[in-house]
């Protein structure tokens, strides 16, 4: 079994609800802090986290469909990163994946990629709407616009979250060289171990008190 400190170190303990409210955010800060994990994600109207502390702080854009012109998206990221946000996590356009216009996917990603200039960068490649072919070339097209992480899911997609499949996949096309972060649907030890097992070096959880008082 995994030790609760090396899963604590690599969680981002996240609240992405539309309901969430500026006390729930604070709580969810409070508890990272009490929990020891990595980092926090929230919604980038939630900006700047008041008194994140060591945390590393997270937020998303083009969150959840990715639907949104390359552009706006870009946008989102500079006025996140003006707000505190160390890590942006982006949302491809997956009708593009579908439709095969990988040039166009590679160029939204890397107009985030510039937009948010030291941040770091994870792409929702939402896996589960996705082939295995699609994600082997949404992988190699986020590598090739200077992504730091590949990110299997949003959690909203009804297509489902994170599979340790979708994970060993996205591992085996970027090697060492990104990180992988699985999130969606991750609600037990088990799940957690068998995505770390599979290639993440990231989790994104939003019940990460659960996982971590039963190791």
């Amino acid at each position: 079994m995994t030790s609760r400190s090396d899963v604590a170190a690599i969680i981002d303990h996240t609240l992405l609800k539309p309901e969430a409210t500026p006390a729930d955010v604070e709580a969810l800060v409070a508890e990272a802090k009490e929990l020891g994990v990595l980092a926090i994600c929230v919604s980038p109207s939630m900006l700047p986290v008041t008194d994140p502390g060591e945390l590393v702080v997270a937020t998303v854009v083009g969150f959840p469909s990715g639907q949104v012109k390359a552009e706006v998206k870009a946008a989102e990221a500079v006025r996140a990163v003006a707000d505190g946000a160390a890590e942006v996590d982006m949302v491809i356009n997956i009708g593009q994946a579908i439709a095969g216009d990988f040039d166009g996917l590679e160029a939204d990603i890397r107009g985030v990629v510039e937009a948010s200039g030291d941040s770091l960068v994870k792409v929702i490649i939402e896996s589960a709407a996705l082939s295995d072919e699609q994600i082997v070339e949404v992988c190699r097209r986020a590598e090739a616009a200077g992504a730091g992480f590949v990110k299997t899911s949003t959690g909203f997609h009804p297509a489902g979250g994170a599979s340790a499949h979708a994970v060993a996949l996205m591992r085996e096309t970027v090697g060492d060289r990104l990180g992988v972060k699985a999130s969606g649907g991750i609600r037990t030890v088990e799940a957690a171990e068998e995505m770390i097992a599979a290639g993440a070096s990231r989790l994104g959880l939003s019940g990460s008190a659960a996982i971590l008082n039963s190791l």
